[in-house]
């Protein structure tokens, strides 16, 4: 015979099986033996039952597996990616105590970011972290290795040197141990690279030397770290075609520049990109939005993507000491816009450049890609532009605006010229459309965007301000940009035959 379990009303307290078992009136604190000399038998009936029991058991269990495996896989993935895409120790821009330059960023800025991933992208990008992603304690490890506070042990400081590759667009950066803290870069020494690798130099010539110009604190690293951009030479000292820089250093060293004290505010346009379909941030793939509009300074989920990339940017950019003014969201949704200035001089560009490597810093740590293409999406949609806004003392004083149509003037006289250096493929964003003026006609007028030149309301009532070339790309060189405006309006000077036609077909009384 089969034996009973007994029944017992009350419930053990110390049963080791209390806490899952407490939802029913028994308690399994009895085990049930066999009375003496009595024998357990099972009929053949009764073991079939048994053996149907557990086959079917096993059956549900498969077929369970199969259903939920996939949203399990799923789960997984977002996981992984929210993982990776959780700021690293990198991203904990380490201030000293007593500093109130900036405050360190936190995983909570990186939450729209993770909820807007692709679903299968977030699944196919996790594998190649697998490793890293499996262990929290890894990743805990590694955040503590590069929040490691090195002051306290020893004097040295990390560089990293930041040059301008043979593009003319693509940045390139290594670092090296400083013995010490340093606060100009004239202490800090000259350093080479392979210029054959990045397009620079031959193979059977290829040392390219660095030389440090500015530097800025490392938002990355923190502490008395810094970041240094560079131009680049041969090791005759001749600087290489895609140095840029010393010719501007040239033109803003002339006397009668130094002394009109120019300048700059650069509106810097970038685009932000889907990693694997390069397609932009928010958009759905291979499909569009809805029309542009909503987007422009917008506020949402369906209207702002990247915000987070933005801000981030924006305090690095603070706490580097770049001379940040603001940011927005612009017309294209997907597309931001960050205003570097006023700068003086060379230093527009320093700042400039500075602020897209920090930019690419951490749109790569955020597994977006960043393009500055002027018109990365074709259609009816805005492109991106650099506008530079300009002016000289002259122009900033009483009887300014005289000055500034006398600047138009000289622009006019040299229009073909700034076009040729104002950014690759810009041709395709001067259309005429959206916003821009056609690329084969020079205009200029107060409050209107649709012109090569624009002057502001308040220059125009106030008699005195500056102006904005909005031609340049936004994949302009800013040193390029920059000095080529100093020398049009205040070294160039143009025949009065060739003033006096384009102050006529300008509509210019100068």
């Amino acid at each position: 015979m089969v034996p009973k379990l007994q029944k017992n009303v009350s419930i053990s307290n110390n049963h080791p099986f209390k806490p899952g078992w407490q939802t029913g009136s028994f308690a399994l604190n009895h085990t049930p033996t066999l009375p003496r000399n009595e024998t357990f038998r099972l009929n053949i009936s009764e073991i079939a039952l048994l053996l149907f029991c557990s086959v079917s058991f096993s059956f549900s269990s498969l077929v369970l597996q199969l259903l939920f495996k996939p949203f399990f896989l799923q789960f997984q993935g977002k996981l992984r990616m929210a993982q990776i895409l959780a700021p690293s120790a990198q991203w904990q821009m380490r201030i000293a105590k007593n500093s109130t330059d900036a405050s360190p960023l936190t995983s909570k800025m990186w939450s729209s970011l993770v909820l807007k991933q692709n679903k299968k992208g977030a699944v196919k990008t996790s594998a190649k972290f697998r490793v890293l992603a499996s262990d929290n304690s890894t990743i805990n490890r590694m955040e503590q290795m590069l929040n490691l506070d090195v002051s306290p042990i020893t004097d040295k400081i990390i560089a990293e040197y930041i040059w301008i590759g043979g593009s003319g667009i693509d940045l390139r950066s290594k670092s090296r141990t400083i013995s010490k803290p340093v606060e100009h870069p004239s202490e800090l020494p000259k350093w080479n690279y392979d210029g054959s690798s990045t397009g620079q130099a031959p193979g059977e010539d290829s040392e390219v030397i660095l030389y440090p110009q500015a530097i800025f604190k490392d938002p990355f690293r923190g502490g008395n770290n810094i970041l240094v951009i560079c131009d680049t030479y041969t090791p005759q000292g001749e600087p290489i075609p895609t140095n840029k820089r010393y010719r501007a250093a040239q033109i803003f060293s002339d006397p009668k520049v130094i002394a009109e004290v120019p300048w700059y505010g650069i509106e810097q346009e970038y685009t932000l990109l889907q990693t694997n379909v390069k397609w932009p941030l928010g958009w759905p793939t291979g499909g569009y939005p809805g029309p542009q509009g909503p987007y422009y300074c917008g506020v949402g989920a369906d209207k702002s993507f990247g915000r987070d990339i933005s801000d981030a940017h924006y305090k690095a950019c603070l706490y580097a000491g770049i001379n940040i003014s603001g940011t927005n969201g612009e017309v294209m949704p997907g597309q931001w816009e960050f205003q570097v200035g006023p700068s003086v001089g060379i230093e527009a560009g320093d700042h400039i450049w500075c602020a897209r490597y920090l930019l690419e810093r951490i749109t790569e740590q955020a597994g977006v890609v960043l393009t500055l293409d002027p018109k990365p999406i074709e259609g009816d949609w805005n492109g991106a532009g650099c506008h530079t806004n300009y002016s000289t003392k002259s122009m900033r004083e009483e009887g300014g605006f005289e000055v500034i149509k006398k600047a138009i003037l000289n622009l006019s006289l040299r229009h073909r010229d700034h076009i040729s250096a104002y950014g690759e493929g810009n041709e395709r964003r001067l259309t005429g459309k959206h916003e821009t003026a056609s690329i084969d006609t020079f205009s200029w007028g107060v409050a209107n965007r649709g012109c090569s030149i624009r002057v502001g309301r308040d220059t125009e009532k106030s008699g005195k301000g500056y102006l904005e070339d909005r031609r340049p790309a936004s994949n302009m060189d800013p040193y390029v940009v920059t000095s080529l405006l100093a020398e049009t309006t205040l070294l160039w000077e143009p025949t009065l035959e060739a003033e006096a036609l384009a102050a006529q077909k300008l509509a210019l009384k100068v």
